[in-house]
């Protein structure tokens, strides 16, 4: 029996060098930057448009970005101008060079969602965390000592690594179709990872631009933090995955944020589910005793995990929490310590 790993191939063994470009189908370059982090890259594609190129994503705004970019748009991009950036969702690897092409002369399309987060969090600096952050880390059992030492740090700010956002910019929206790289396409929204998470769909040939919402081999971020404390983002994903399976065919080639291109999505929408799953079922195994969030790592995760992954690992866990409570597998109180006690029920 062939195992669903078999199912998922990878074209392209080895991704373009920093400053390179590969071609991964006819006028579509794939190129990587550099993340400062574990997950040390992000894909980012270009599509030739006769006279112009439009750029999906971007990549953080750092110097050492900026300098790839402009090896990258001398060399293989030809020299030819950007004259327009699409942008899958508001994260800063994925939309932090976005204002840096549009104040170049690019035009910028993205979901509203999108845009407006970003215009919103690039304005928002703050030199310590705010009170809901801190009130978001306690109820949410951080670690006493880690909470201690990072309510007096400068937290991260968008306004860091992402360039403003122009005052206007061109809506992308479910079911719209656009072109791009000499493609009609067809425009699919996500949820879970990251609000109104554009996807995009040839109606030409095999192609899917996936961003974060189709990965190959790790699974996105669902993430619950202070601005939306009791969000269900794994609610959002799961229902976002089951209604990708109803368009994806076993032959897509799948253009992802991170890692490979790669062939197999039905394959992999199922896994994507059934990681979700079967880590919610470990979590109310996990919660037979009550538990403080900060305590839920391991049958979530698997293994240990650092101060630097900390705080995305505390919101993933809260977001299968919120989960459970929501649909009634689990309940919480709040201990006189001023965080969450979860059970199972």
């Amino acid at each position: 029996m062939t195992s669903p790993a078999a199912l998922i191939r990878y074209p392209f063994e080895e991704p373009p060098a920093p400053g390179e470009a590969l071609e991964v189908a006819e006028g579509v370059l794939w190129l990587r930057l550099p993340l400062p982090m574990a997950l040390d890259h992000v894909n980012v594609f270009a599509f030739d448009e006769g006279d112009s190129w439009t750029i999906l994503d971007t990549g953080f705004d750092t110097r050492k970005s900026r300098a790839i970019w402009e090896a990258v748009l001398s060399g293989p991009l030809g020299g030819k101008p950007v004259g327009r950036v699409i942008v899958t969702h508001y994260h800063p690897d994925h939309i932090g060079l976005a204002g840096w092409f549009v104040a170049r002369g690019a035009a910028l399309a993205t979901t509203r969602t999108s845009w407006i987060l970003t215009r919103m969090l690039t304005l928002d600096v703050q030199p310590v965390p705010a009170e809901e952050t801190l009130a978001f880390y306690r109820r949410s059992g951080m670690d006493p000592a880690l909470y201690e030492q990072r309510k007096t740090e400068r937290p991260f700010n968008f306004a860091d690594c992402v360039h403003p956002l122009p005052a206007g910019y061109d809506r992308i929206a479910e079911g719209q179709e656009i072109g791009l790289g000499g493609r009609r396409w067809i425009t699919r929204i996500g949820h879970g990872h990251a609000p109104e998470h554009a996807t995009f769909w040839s109606l030409e040939d095999n192609l899917v631009i996936g961003g974060d919402q189709l990965l190959p081999s790790i699974s996105p971020n669902l993430g619950v933090y202070a601005n939306e404390p009791e969000a269900d983002p794994v609610a959002e994903w799961l229902a976002s995955c089951h209604r990708f399976t109803e368009f994806a065919n076993e032959d897509h080639f799948v253009l992802g944020g991170h890692k490979l291109p790669f062939i197999g999505l039905p394959t992999r929408l199922r896994q994507l589910i059934d990681n979700h799953v079967g880590a919610l079922g470990r979590l109310v195994n996990h919660l037979e005793e009550p538990k403080r969030g900060g305590e839920c790592f391991l049958p979530l995760f698997k293994r240990e995990i650092g101060a630097g992954e900390y705080g995305m690992a505390l919101g993933e866990t809260v977001a299968h929490l919120n989960h459970l409570h929501q649909t009634g597998r689990a309940r919480r109180w709040l201990g006189e310590d001023g965080a969450y006690r979860w059970q199972a029920i």
